[in-house]
């Protein structure tokens, strides 16, 4: 148990070169140390999309594809819907009795995006208590580790609290989990803002050679170099900030003193980009064609590991009810 780790992804369908830097690399390696527990988030995408759930399904089949070709391996983690395992929303109704509000209204995020998603009506109790959600899918597994970036802190610190307060009130049943920080590069859209679906300025990792050759091809660059004439400074172009991720350190080197010195343009300066994402993403998006020809493969892995999962969150649940003294 010691060496047990939880992590979810909210179902967003296909997922983009931001994914696999933030989070697909890190649980790759992660599963060959850790005994993982990856689940799809599909009640946590309720919290934001309960009025649009008819994607969900297919979003969740696209999402799962990419891990599997990405390499986490079901033989290596537990791979699962989180709706297919029953305890979490058990575990959810019982934390959510003795949660304060004030805990859940002093989340960093929760006035965050009730400012950002302004086409939304957040003013939902799932949406002011998704943090105890959260802390179930964490607890029910006893995972003494969480992998969350810097950022993430905070929503980690409310879990703590509540295994903290559950203890207190019933008797030593969570381990209070620490983060396991990672690092996630910031990965910046075609646009230059952070990569996202919604932006419509990402490069999905299943999309087809052409369709990323042609969206490179149209990424911003240096603002302020005019013509092809004018000295370009790789540091403030946005294009440059994925060679730094995906060409190889001794071009990359070529390309800044070419770039200075106006021996090369932006249209060639994107075109080594658009060939280097490409040879990287190639063996991938080829054993996703593989795996997506296997029917019923992805929703074999997900029974699989709900299975699994189940197993280990009803025997947290035992604990938790003889706590209780229910």
């Amino acid at each position: 148990m010691s060496k047990r780790i939880v992590s979810g992804m909210r179902p967003t369908g296909k997922l983009h070169l931001g994914h696999y830097h933030g989070v697909l690399s890190n649980w790759r390696e992660l599963q060959r140390s850790y005994e993982c527990f990856f689940f799809v988030a599909d009640w946590h995408s309720l919290t934001t999309e309960y009025a649009s759930t008819a994607g969900i399904r297919e979003s969740i089949y696209e999402m799962v594809l990419d891990w599997l070709a990405f390499g986490i391996d079901p033989e290596k983690s537990v791979i699962f819907e989180q709706s297919r395992v029953p305890q979490h929303a058990e575990l959810n109704l019982i934390l959510s009795m003795i949660t304060p509000v004030s805990w859940l209204e002093r989340n960093p995020t929760y006035k965050e995006m009730q400012e950002n998603l302004t086409t939304k009506d957040l003013s939902t109790m799932g949406f002011l208590g998704y943090p105890v959600l959260m802390a179930s899918d964490i607890l029910v597994y006893k995972a003494l580790q969480v992998p969350v970036g810097q950022d993430q802190l905070p929503h980690l610190e409310i879990t703590r609290e509540i295994a903290r307060r559950f203890n207190y009130l019933y008797g030593e049943v969570f381990p209070e989990p620490a983060a396991l920080l990672t690092e996630t590069p910031k990965v910046l859209g075609l646009d230059g803002r952070k990569m996202s679906k919604s932006y419509n300025n990402a490069i999905f990792l299943g999309e087809t050679a052409e369709e990323t050759r042609k969206k490179l091809m149209g990424m911003v660059t240096d603002a302020e170099r005019v013509y092809r004439k004018d000295p370009g400074e790789p540091d403030r172009c946005v294009a440059f900030t994925l060679h730094s991720l995906y060409v190889a350190e001794e071009k990359r080197e070529e390309v800044v003193t070419a770039c200075r010195g106006a021996q090369i343009g932006c249209v060639d300066c994107k075109k080594i980009l658009a060939e280097a994402v490409v040879e990287t993403l190639a063996p991938f998006r080829a054993r996703r064609e593989e795996l997506a020809a296997q029917k019923g493969l992805v929703q074999d892995v997900l029974a699989d590991g709900a299975r699994k999962a189940e197993a280990v969150a009803k025997m947290t649940m035992e604990e938790v009810r003889e706590a209780l003294k229910l």
